[in-house]
């Protein structure tokens, strides 16, 4: 009983056994869709950043002009 078999993970993991290889075109678009990914984030960020010190700055002046008014 000394046959060399694969584990499970040797058949089934990534670059087991029939894994296909990933020619580099494969690898650079892919690269290339997270990084616009993460720049549509950052980009998102930044407006929801925006948008949200604008809206503390609205409130503040709201209630300084209720308080002074008094």
């Amino acid at each position: 009983m000394a046959t060399e078999t694969p584990s499970w993970a040797d058949q089934w993991g990534e670059g087991g056994i029939g894994a296909m290889q990933e020619d580099e075109g494969e690898k650079a678009k892919k690269e290339g869709d997270k990084a616009k990914k993460e720049s549509k984030a950052g980009a998102a960020l930044k407006k929801i950043k925006a948008g949200t010190s604008s809206g503390f700055k609205w409130i503040k002046n709201q209630c300084q002009r209720k308080s002074s008014s008094k």
